[in-house]
């Protein structure tokens, strides 16, 4: 289920991408936080990181998908996601970062 909070953009992998071709990974990104959604055959697996506690955000493209890995400064496992397209990649990036600067 997409989170229906005001603000929150959703980003959706490919499904041509390994992982992804049944239930394709989801990022979400609110002012409050960013959550990575991989839906399995019964339920889901979010994982999520408020956006204060986000330290960076690592963009690996190739020649058409990109990855992206979002780390915490609170030590926890950083949120990886694979597939996206290099302009959604780069919005979840200045997304986040913009919520960083309004909620200082």
């Amino acid at each position: 289920m997409a989170d229906t909070t005001p603000g929150t953009e959703t980003f959706v992998a490919s499904r041509w991408t390994k992982g992804n071709l049944f239930f394709p990974t989801r990022i979400e990104v609110g002012p409050q936080r960013v959550s990575r959604v991989k839906p399995r055959l019964f339920g889901s697996n979010e994982e999520s990181i408020a956006i204060a506690q986000v330290a960076s955000v690592h963009i690996a493209t190739g020649m058409i998908w990109s990855s992206i890995v979002i780390e915490s400064s609170a030590g926890t496992d950083p949120l990886t996601s694979h597939g996206h397209r290099k302009a959604d990649a780069r919005r979840i990036r200045d997304l986040i970062e913009g919520h960083q600067v309004s909620a200082r």
